[in-house]
C-alpha cells in the first residue's frame, strides 16, 4: 500500500496475431504468414499477389520513409476494397474509396488479416423515427 504515493507505470498489453507477436509478423515472409490467415485470405494468397496490390504495397512504404517520427504518413488512395491488411502496412494512413470518397483508414495491429473494405462504409446508415421533410409525418414538426 505504499506504492500508491508513486505513480505506477502503465503496461500495455503486447499485440499479437494468432499466438505471434507484432514484431516477429512484420518480419515473417508471406508463404508463412498465408498459414497463419484464415481460409479465405490464405485462398487469396495462394493464387497469386497481383501487380495492383504490390504497387499499393510501395506507395504504403514510400509514404512512410518520407514521414518524420512520430508523424501520421500521407494518406495514398485507392480503389483496392478486397486488399487483405498485412503487417508491413501497420502505422499507414489508406484512402479506401467507398463508391462515392475516400474514407482515410488508419492502420492499426488489431486489423491484420481483414479487408480494407471492412473500414470504409459504402452506405449512409439512416436513422429510423427522426423528423425530417416530406410526407404526411411533416406536418407534425413544428416550424422553428
Amino acid at each position: 500500500m505504499a506504492d500508491e504515493g508513486q505513480a505506477r507505470k502503465r503496461t500495455f498489453r503486447k499485440f499479437s496475431y494468432r499466438g505471434v507477436d507484432l514484431d516477429k509478423l512484420v518480419d515473417m515472409s508471406n508463404q508463412d504468414l498465408m498459414e497463419l490467415f484464415r481460409a479465405r485470405q490464405r485462398r487469396k494468397f495462394s493464387r497469386g499477389i497481383k501487380r495492383a496490390p504490390i504497387t499499393l504495397l510501395k506507395k504504403l512504404r514510400k509514404a512512410k520513409r518520407e514521414t518524420a517520427y512520430g508523424e501520421k504518413p500521407e494518406a495514398v488512395k485507392t480503389h483496392l476494397r478486397n486488399m487483405v491488411i498485412v503487417p508491413e502496412m501497420i502505422g499507414s494512413v489508406v484512402g479506401v474509396y467507398s463508391g462515392k470518397q475516400f474514407i482515410n483508414v488508419e492502420v492499426k495491429p488489431d486489423m491484420i488479416g481483414h479487408y480494407l473494405a471492412e473500414f470504409s462504409i459504402t452506405y449512409k446508415p439512416i436513422r429510423h423515427g427522426r423528423g425530417g421533410s416530406g410526407g404526411a409525418g411533416a406536418k407534425f414538426i413544428p416550424l422553428k
